[in-house]
């Protein structure tokens, strides 16, 4: 598959995707349903232009957007500042139909910083400097594009959802992340958070890739917040992922 060919299977396929998922009913507790693929579409294409020729030897694999990271912006873990300043990307940013009241979609103008995307991207531009250096081999996507929220302007993860509701997304979710393996072929999946690697055991078949674990970068998770760099460099260099010597 030629680079041209692999990022319009990765457009196409976040595209059916969209689909497939944008219409989906979830009730309460959640009471707003964020869909960056459909209203910050047009940065998300162009994370997918600018970076998604393949193939690539290590898949990075997040969870689903934070508020002020990829709900904002349409790149996964995309920090307002990482994304415009380290990517260099920027575009149109939609609303969804109804939004919290706590938590509006100002697209790049959003001032909040989202500290996973900061700590997932200040370690990539601190190991490799410039984005060409770290895309070459990598890539990164979030399993579930969708943010949920409660009345409160809580955040609700995927897996907290009932089982009747996570049969529908899931099996959208496994039949993306399938086609956007295939198309980047990497030897390793990162399961950033054990959400996330769970649903590549899950979806992808015996021998896509190696599956390896680190921890999610949330100042939700208290192991992220002592050295979160440092702790997940040497999980990645004990799996295997990386090698010391490329640093």
């Amino acid at each position: 598959m030629s680079n041209h060919e692999t990022i319009r299977a990765l457009v196409l396929a976040g595209r059916r995707l969209n689909r497939a998922i944008n219409r989906l009913p979830f009730a309460y507790p959640v009471a707003y349903v964020y869909n960056p693929l459909h209203y910050a579409r047009a940065p998300y294409e162009l994370y997918l232009s600018k970076y998604g020729r393949g193939p690539k030897r290590v898949v990075f694999l997040g969870m689903n957007p934070g508020p002020f990271g990829m709900v904002q912006t349409g790149v996964p873990f995309g920090e307002i500042d990482s994304v415009r300043d380290w990517l260099n990307i920027t575009g149109p940013v939609g609303k969804p139909l109804s939004q919290h009241p706590k938590r509006p979609i100002e697209g790049f103008a959003c001032r909040r910083s989202e500290i996973s995307g900061l700590r997932l991207w200040g370690l990539f531009s601190q190991r490799f400097q410039n984005p060409e250096n770290f895309f070459a081999e990598h890539f990164v996507l979030n399993y579930c594009p969708l943010a949920f929220l409660e009345e409160t302007g809580r955040n609700r993860t995927p897996d907290k959802l009932p089982e009747s509701e996570r049969t529908q997304l899931f099996a959208a979710c496994d039949a993306h992340l399938r086609e956007a393996i295939n198309c980047l072929r990497p030897e390793w999946i990162v399961g950033i958070g054990k959400f996330a690697f769970s649903r590549a055991e899950v979806a992808l078949p015996p021998g896509t890739a190696q599956l390896a674990l680190i921890h999610h970068p949330s100042p939700a998770n208290p192991a992220a917040n002592k050295n979160w760099p440092n702790l997940v460099t040497g999980q990645l260099l004990q799996q295997g992922v990386w090698a010391a010597k490329s640093l």
